[in-house]
């Protein structure tokens, strides 16, 4: 079975000649923290073909989007949700609008089942009752909830996490990890999550099955 998400041989900094490879299973929550220039910042904007490496590929589902033509990109990044660090929301939309805009202009979809989507999105993120607020009227954690709930508008099989619980207390933590993970299956969770950071909250670790530290340079697995 094809990888959901595989790192080859990518240079993540111009002055260090090492590469970092890795394979994300499928079914898991797999994270990576560094330290902030590592490089690992840049590694889901490679596999969604927004940047390239100096070195290296990334591959989603065995496919390279940065080769792709656009269209044809547009097309396979639906199936993969994805959360900037920060929360990268357009301040002149409610929450509710923000969370909308991949459905609205990213499918085909009638009025009337993107609105039954967006309930049900909404209210998976605890945002029912905040969906009319603006951005800057919302609270941190109410803007991290939205950019959660956009990342997942298509309910993508695969979730990549940009430094996703900066600044969030261990409860919200908690229940956008539990979100993204989209429940559990017999085979691990639901969606498959990569997430890339600092540092994590301790209350997450024991629901993230692969987690790993880069230090010099080098991958090194964390129990």
């Amino acid at each position: 079975m094809t990888a959901p998400l595989v790192f080859q041989d990518i240079q993540l900094t111009a002055g260090d000649s090492r590469t970092f490879s890795l394979q994300v299973p499928a079914h898991n929550a797999v994270s990576v923290v560094a330290e902030e220039d590592s490089g690992i910042e840049a590694l889901n904007s490679y596999a969604l073909g927004l940047s390239q490496p100096l070195r290296g590929r990334a591959l989603v589902y065995g496919e390279e989007i940065g080769g792709m033509a656009r269209r044809s990109a547009l097309a396979f990044r639906r199936r993969v949700g994805y959360l900037p660090a920060g929360d990268g929301l357009l301040q002149n939309l409610s929450l509710r609008d923000n969370v909308g805009l991949p459905l609205r202009f990213g499918s085909d979809l009638r009025d009337r089942d993107i609105d039954g989507r967006l309930k049900v999105v909404l209210a998976a993120a605890r945002l029912s009752r905040a969906a009319d607020l603006r951005p800057a009227r919302a609270n941190e954690e109410l803007r991290r909830r939205a950019a959660f709930a956009r990342a997942l508008a298509f309910d993508p099989a695969l979730v990549l996490l940009d430094r996703p619980f900066d600044g969030l207390t261990n409860r919200a933590s908690g229940e956008l990890l539990e979100l993204a993970r989209g429940g559990d299956s017999s085979e691990g969770s639901r969606r498959t999550v990569f997430i890339t950071g600092q540092d994590l909250p301790a209350i997450l670790l024991n629901r993230i099955e692969v987690r790993y530290r880069l230090v010099n340079g080098e991958l090194e697995r964390e129990d």
